[in-house]
């Protein structure tokens, strides 16, 4: 049984985006089903030049200022930072207990999250990866909007893809919908030390020590499109990457696109 719940949210310069996230993660602590349930938020603050870290204490959040530019960095601190409150006081729940979830700051989540990982940790399952809604495609065309459902979607024309259980098997991972349990968290080795890729990671750490990990396309959390990606390779690389398809020959003359470098993944989502 799960006795307390932490949401880690790493953000660079997100004083425009972060209260709106992070009053999403209040409304969703709220949730009936937690009820007695402490929940512990904290950000953390990477190289922000703004206002982030105050907005994040105005909300009540536990804030951890670094300049380490890494998303898994970041990551990995915020939630050691979450573990030492809810850890290291007395009586407080083991390991065993505590559920870790995970957004981004561009993120807002739905009221059933929290409620849904509890739900899911109850049945024996050890960590959770849900998906990702574009919240607005203001300023991409509408082709980019298009190709980005059709490759989302893909793994749903795949034969037994869902394993025969609705709403599971989806391929998708995403540091802005991911949750795991204390202890496999610890165990797996946590998040990796990476700018890209680190909840990619966590998850094939977590598969290889045999975690049941609930792959659920319920409760989607919305997330931005925005046209400035944080990190290089990540989920906003990828849509740049669309849409330079998209526009085709164009895209040389123009410049349009994202920068030579690693191809992104469709499934990750770093701060």
């Amino acid at each position: 049984m799960i006795r307390a719940v932490a949401v880690v949210v790493p953000a660079h310069d997100e004083v425009r985006l972060l209260g709106p996230c992070l009053e999403s993660v209040r409304r969703a602590a709220a949730h009936p089903r937690l009820r007695g349930v402490p929940v512990r938020v904290v950000v953390a603050a990477d190289a922000c030049r703004d206002g982030t870290a105050v907005l994040a204490r105005a909300h009540g959040a536990a804030v951890v200022e670094t300049a380490v530019r890494s998303a898994g960095r970041a990551r990995a601190l915020g939630t050691a930072r979450a573990l030492a409150g809810l850890l290291s006081r007395a009586g407080g729940p083991a390991e065993r207990q505590t559920w870790l979830a995970h957004t981004d700051a561009d993120t807002r989540v739905p009221a059933c999250w929290l409620a849904h990982h509890l739900e899911a940790a109850a049945a024996g399952f050890h960590a959770v990866a849900g998906t990702v809604e574009v919240d607005d495609w203001a300023g991409h065309l509408p082709a980019t909007a298009l190709r980005f459902r059709r490759l989302y979607e893909a793994h749903r024309a795949a034969p037994g893809a869902a394993g025969g259980v609705p709403g599971q098997g989806h391929p998708h991972v995403h540091g802005a919908n991911l949750a795991v349990r204390a202890d496999a968290y610890l165990r797996a080795g946590g998040f990796p030390s990476a700018a890209v890729g680190e909840d990619h990671a966590l998850t094939a750490a977590l598969e290889a020590a045999g975690y049941r990990i609930r792959r659920t396309e319920e409760c989607p959390v919305r997330t931005s499109a925005r046209r400035t990606p944080r990190a290089r390779g990540g989920f906003g690389d990828l849509l740049l990457g669309l849409e330079a398809e998209a526009r085709g020959p164009r895209r040389a003359a123009a410049g349009d696109g994202p920068p030579p470098g690693p191809a992104p993944t469709p499934c990750s989502h770093p701060a």
